[in-house]
């Protein structure tokens, strides 16, 4: 075999399971869920709400209740993952004094709706990205959450990852020098042979921007001192009216530089590399990276950096919704950073005149 097959990067679902085998067996951190425990349900039984249940599972944590669509598949999962109660209707679920918190995993325009729901119903939300359609939707959410008294949380990946937190620790402790450049590549090969598909789907709110620029765009505004307010881009779209390849350059009044490209129809290595004055940082496969690269300027040196474990990704996020309960103002604020980015993605979107059916 080659090398450049044998190290070839794995799609996302092999990538997580990969990242689960990696870990399984071993003592789970007691580092992780530090703040008092919710109780756990949660709307959607796919992909991601099996990867959450895992999670939980590595964390000698278990599910509370589960809510489909379809009850036959809510029953399967909850057999599969040990979970306690199937609800036959979302509204059943909102009402049980017994959950705390929901994590909705369904596909992106059907969120809003759920969000004003469980909200309303004062249960915590961690929502999985991208978190809304729009950045009117998300406000609408927010508001939602404070008139309850509720926390609302972003879960893409990128917010939550210790890794970044440990290197935002050092950049705004002054040890990189200032931020210049951001750089970020994100691209996956999707077939064109079933446009019918979530990916290609626009009445399922498909397109890059949605599905892997939140990625890029989270990255690049954790780095940025502030939100760019001068923004300029080009999108591809496919037939069904979705941008399947996008290059965006941002800048803020600060002067920093984002440089983002996007495809679903081309293989590109998930790849960001943050320029600073001393340094720049480099981070392979960055959605639940563990480990990145320092290269000094001085010297050429490399230095490496390795904060939490891929595996215990969505963890994280839970643990930073039971923190940010807990009065956690580092973990609340993470939803700002992703109203900037929903905001980035809605001006993107105008631009390039994709345009869902929610929101003719």
């Amino acid at each position: 075999m080659l090398d450049t097959e044998k190290n070839a990067p794995l799609d996302a679902a092999a990538a997580a399971s990969a990242a689960f085998a990696a870990v399984e067996g071993q003592a789970f951190p007691d580092d992780v869920f530090n703040a008092p425990e919710l109780r756990w349900a949660v709307i959607g039984c796919g992909v991601i709400a099996n990867q959450m249940a895992t999670s939980l599972a590595l964390a000698g944590r278990h599910l509370r209740g589960v809510a489909n669509r379809t009850r036959d598949k809510a029953v399967a999962f909850a057999e599969r993952h040990h979970v306690a109660r199937v609800y036959d209707t979302v509204e059943e679920l909102y009402a049980d004094p017994e959950i705390d918190a929901i994590y909705v995993t369904t596909p992106h325009n059907t969120h809003i709706r759920y969000l004003r729901a469980a909200l309303a119903a004062g249960k915590h939300v961690l929502c999985e990205k991208s978190i809304t359609l729009n950045a009117a939707e998300l406000e609408e959410a927010r508001a939602i959450a404070r008139e309850h008294g509720v926390v609302l949380m972003d879960a893409t990946t990128i917010l939550h990852m210790p890794l970044y937190r440990e290197l935002l620790r050092r950049a705004n402790a002054g040890e990189f020098g200032r931020m210049n450049l951001a750089q970020l590549n994100f691209g996956s090969y999707k077939e064109y042979g079933d446009l019918t598909n979530r990916f290609y789907n626009i009445n399922l709110a498909g397109g890059a921007m949605l599905d892997i620029g939140v990625y890029a765009l989270s990255l690049m505004r954790l780095f940025m001192a502030s939100q760019p307010n001068e923004v300029v881009s080009l999108g591809n779209l496919c037939e069904t009216g979705v941008d399947v390849a996008g290059g965006i350059v941002c800048r803020n009044a600060e002067g920093q530089l984002g440089v983002v490209s996007l495809t679903l129809h081309s293989k590109q290595p998930k790849r960001a590399v943050i320029s600073f004055d001393s340094c720049y940082v480099e981070v392979s496969e960055y959605p639940r990276a563990d480990t990145a690269t320092i290269v000094w300027t001085a010297d050429g040196r490399r230095e490496t950096v390795s904060a939490g474990t891929e595996g215990y990704a969505l963890c994280y996020e839970m643990a930073d919704l039971e923190r940010a309960v807990a009065g956690d103002a580092e973990a609340a604020g993470l939803i700002d950073v992703a109203a900037d980015v929903m905001e980035l993605m809605t001006r993107l979107r105008a631009d390039w005149g994709v345009v869902y059916p929610e929101e003719r």
